[in-house]
């Protein structure tokens, strides 16, 4: 039921927590698994860990960016302990699972888990539609990597069981998605539209390559509110490229 969910543990260093974040999403019926640069893997501390889930460790694909990773994806959570300063949305793991069950069934989605010392990076924020904060005490918010990754699966399987039996005893069907049938657009084509965009802007010296200041950043919060569609992007990028033309002809 879960297929289109993928857990991304971004330059994970102890590979014992590789194993026991895929345990973690086994009991919750999780099974994609996508590891960004990480220390050591294949491992035998990962495999002990793994405890029963070699299966997913069998089947992670190993990337070198995070924009493999991100390559299809169409909606992106990222894990962050901490509450930080910027537009991107931060909800707690009830509501992020609501959100996956009832707006984004079949979506491609991607679950972004940051380094042991010092989670995500804000360029990994970037790619976020939203940020996803576990509330632990305020004395000791550090939450280990599997731990997390079992907190979110668990909500993930708990909100699908309850729209599940609600809507059983309600109507003997089960229908609780209310996506429209377009696709959203693609990380891949999402980076080449930001790709693209900030080329052009430095061309007509809108923005400085030497003192960029946040406005790549604050252009990747805006369009990630929106979420745009394959077709939306699409057309955003003709524009782009009409307007590069029309500039190379002047």
């Amino acid at each position: 039921m879960f297929d289109h969910i993928n857990v991304v543990l971004i330059a994970t260093t102890h590979s014992g927590n590789i194993g026991a974040a895929a345990r973690a999403m086994k009991t919750m019926g999780l099974s994609r698994l996508t590891l960004v640069n990480p220390k050591t893997f294949p491992s035998e501390e990962a495999t002990a860990r793994a405890s029963g889930a070699q299966d997913i460790l069998e089947n992670a694909r190993v990337v070198t960016s995070l924009d493999q990773a991100l390559f299809d994806s169409e909606v992106v959570f990222g894990a962050s302990a901490r509450l930080r300063n910027l537009s991107c949305p931060c909800i707690p793991p009830r509501e992020y699972a609501e959100k996956i069950i009832h707006e984004h069934t079949g979506r491609n989605i991607a679950l972004l888990f940051g380094r042991e010392s010092s989670g995500l990076t804000n360029e990994e924020l970037d790619r976020c539609h939203y940020l996803v904060n576990i509330q632990t005490t305020e004395d000791f918010y550090s939450l280990n990597i599997a731990a997390a990754v079992q907190v979110l699966s668990y909500e993930l399987r708990s909100s699908f069981l309850y729209a599940q039996q609600h809507n059983i005893k309600d109507s003997n069907k089960l229908d609780i998605t209310t996506e429209s049938d377009e696709a959203l657009a693609s990380g891949k084509s999402m980076q080449h539209f930001y790709q693209s965009l900030e080329s052009l802007m430095v061309e007509v010296e809108y923005l400085d390559p030497k003192n960029p200041r946040f406005l790549m950043r604050r252009l990747h919060n805006i369009f990630n509110r929106i979420r745009l569609t394959q077709s939306e992007i699409n057309i955003l990028l003709g524009i782009l490229a009409a307007i590069k033309k029309y500039l190379s002809h002047k």
